[in-house]
């Protein structure tokens, strides 16, 4: 698998690249560098565990749960629930550690391991580094030191944890869902049964779609990424918006009343303007990632709101909104955190502020949605290039500077080297699609004739 902790944790095919053994490795792994750090130091060590519904999160959970045991960790499981409640549970709770399975919106054959620290915040790198570090050596020969006797780790099943889940939830909410029709896609997966029970609880009518998960339906044509059933169905029976999770619910796409979509960057500007005017808007900004529409930020400026950029990656939004003190960031891809109540990006969350933003003012989605314009946007990818030289290029600088200037204050250009492949992506946003193909089609030409 190469290195093992990507951006959002440990992911391959189940039983292939993310086998058993692995899995139980990594968490004694874990248990190990958390106990040097001095996590657990001076008491008995707690980790809360959680899966999605995929049929390989039975066993590998069962793995985690032995290797985190067998070091001395008792643990709490708590069944399928979202990413975002495994680490809420692990700050509610007080645990040392978090873990959840799950591959988000991955097909079903893929699973991932990501761990939380206490309090459910992600993992530093440095500590996953270790982590994979201490795994390695001990695949290498290196023995472990095993706790005997009491000393080893108890394992128990915590069943209150949707409940209370669900009710933290509802007690952020700043106002009630009464009189909304929403249709809710489960993408088969983790919020099969919380968000649609979250948001009954907060007055709405519910209509439900891809809500009976079976292990290997997660993701299967639903969900955030497959977004067409949703649209259907919302049309269908009249209903005020749909919202739309990934396999983990860590996510949240919506569909307005017509069936249009209402992506991440329109989500954040929606509660962008509702969190400013409830004074909860802190520095008046809002994080992003430099793949945000520039519509998004055109429509920031004119609200008198500021816009940071952070590289791709909701973790790196994550770490600027915590360093800099920020309390709303995200994604395009629907990632939202709202940092005041979560401390991952949180579909269900997301969704119910969102809709509590069309019941108190009494506005459609489409409406609210309107505060931005998405700019159209076109993506190509360059092949079998040298990515490494795409920011030193005197040809590519030029060619940069040229659509720059073409494009002027209407337009954007990105070229940004794939982190996994031997690839350049050339994006560019301009107010006419045909200029946006236009300028993309001659980057792209230029990055081939000069890195290929």
């Amino acid at each position: 698998m190469g290195r093992l902790f990507g951006t959002d944790g440990v992911r391959g095919v189940a039983n292939a690249d993310l086998t058993a053994e692995l899995a139980l490795g990594l968490s004694v792994a874990a248990a190990h560098v958390l106990a040097e750090a001095g996590t657990f130091e001076g008491h008995r060590p707690v980790a809360v565990v959680g899966r999605d519904p995929r049929a390989s999160g039975e066993f590998l959970e069962a793995a985690v749960v032995a290797g985190l045991a067998s070091a001395g960790v008792d643990v709490r499981r708590v069944g399928v629930l979202p990413t975002p409640a495994v680490a809420y549970l692990t700050g509610a709770l007080g645990a040392d550690l978090g873990v959840m399975l799950s591959a988000s919106h991955n097909a079903m054959p893929d699973n991932g391991i990501k761990f939380f620290a206490r309090g459910g915040h992600k993992l530093a790198d440095e500590l996953e580094d270790r982590i994979e570090e201490t795994y390695h050596a001990h695949a290498a020969g290196e023995p472990w030191d095993r706790p005997t006797g009491a000393g080893v780790g108890r394992v128990t099943t915590y069943d209150q944890g949707f409940d209370n889940y669900v009710a933290h939830l509802i007690g952020v909410l700043p106002n009630r869902l009464d009189g909304l029709k929403v249709v809710i896609d489960g993408a088969h997966g983790a919020a099969a049964r919380v968000s649609p029970e979250a948001f009954a609880r907060a007055g709405a009518e519910v209509i439900t779609i891809g809500t009976e998960p079976d292990g290997l339906n997660i993701n299967d044509g639903c969900g955030s990424t497959h977004l067409a059933k949703l649209r259907a169905a919302v049309v269908e029976h009249g209903a005020d918006l749909g919202v739309a999770h990934d396999g983990d619910a860590d996510r949240c796409l919506a569909v307005d009343a017509t069936g249009a979509e209402v992506d991440g960057d329109q989500i954040l500007a929606v509660l962008a303007l509702a969190m400013r005017d409830a004074g909860g808007l802190r520095k008046d900004t809002v994080v992003a990632t430099v793949m945000s529409n520039l519509g998004f930020k055109l429509a920031m400026e004119r609200e008198g709101l500021s816009l940071v950029q952070t590289a791709v990656g909701d973790r790196y939004v994550l770490e600027e909104m915590k360093r800099s003190g920020f309390a709303l960031g995200g994604e395009q891809s629907g990632h939202v955190i709202v940092l005041d109540h979560a401390t991952t990006g949180d579909g269900t969350l997301t969704g119910l502020m969102l809709a509590a933003r069309v019941a108190a003012t009494g506005r459609s989605l489409a409406d609210l949605a309107g505060v931005m314009e998405r700019l159209p946007q076109i993506l190509i990818n360059v092949p079998d290039v040298d990515k490494s030289r795409v920011a030193t290029s005197p040809e590519v600088r030029i060619a940069v500077t040229d659509a720059e200037r073409e494009l002027g204050a209407t337009g954007r250009v990105l070229l940004r080297p794939s982190g996994t492949e031997p690839l350049v992506r050339v994006m560019v946003e301009a107010a006419d699609i045909e200029q946006a193909r236009s300028v993309a089609g001659r980057l792209a030409d230029v990055v081939k004739s000069a890195l290929g």
